[in-house]
């Protein structure tokens, strides 16, 4: 190949390389990139990645309740077995359900509600808390935590239970101070949990 040829070859590259840069600029202009994976905020991925941290808290504050039950000689999962009430109504204190079928499915629609509640406390830290301090983060959570145990233990379940099942195991069985303290340590795991949910927006890389 001689010379003229070689130079021909490599204008002939120079020009094809300009056209594709152009094409790219053409097609990024006619179909931008959704704004959705550049926001700044992205409820989709906080309400998603809540779900999966709500398990660790449920897991966290189940685990609480058992070893205090062991220390004050109560069944472990003395927690579950008042929560069945919910469903199961008095039945659910019976004795033989000191193991087996009932006790896994309570465990299981415990973490189940955990997972649930991970979503708003992760929204919430996310929109007030996202770049705050680890005590601010604790002290929104704990805030929050006690909100939730207050609404749904004395403005739902207080009068929803007797309603449904002609009881109310769930408040009076369940000290105050007990319900008070579940709740606290899964708003703390949720805190101390919550940069692993962090959402980083996408960016481009340019040259």
């Amino acid at each position: 190949m001689s010379d003229k040829d070689f130079a021909t070859l490599q204008h002939e590259l120079t020009e094809l390389r300009t056209r594709v840069s152009q094409l790219e600029e053409e097609a990024s202009e006619a179909e931008p990139l959704s704004t959705e994976w550049t926001s700044h905020y992205y409820l989709t991925y906080y309400a998603t990645s809540g779900f999966f941290l709500g398990m660790l808290g449920a897991v966290t504050s189940l685990v609480l309740n058992i070893v205090g039950s062991l220390l004050v000689g109560q069944h472990p999962l003395q927690l579950i077995k008042v929560y069945l009430t919910f469903g199961l109504g008095e039945r659910a204190l019976d004795p033989t359900l000191d193991g087996g079928m009932a006790l896994a499915i309570g465990c299981c629609l415990y973490i189940a509600t955990g997972m649930l509640l991970g979503v708003p406390f992760q929204i919430v830290l996310s929109r007030f808390a996202d770049q705050a301090t680890p005590l601010k983060r604790l002290a929104i959570a704990s805030a929050f935590a006690l909100a939730v145990w207050i609404v749904s233990y004395y403005l739902v379940i207080a009068w929803l239970q007797p309603w449904l099942f002609g009881g109310n195991w769930i408040v009076n069985l369940i000290p105050w101070w007990v319900a008070a303290l579940t709740h606290l340590v899964f708003g703390w795991t949720m805190a101390l949990a919550y940069p692993f949910g962090m959402y980083e927006p996408y960016r481009v890389r340019t040259e």
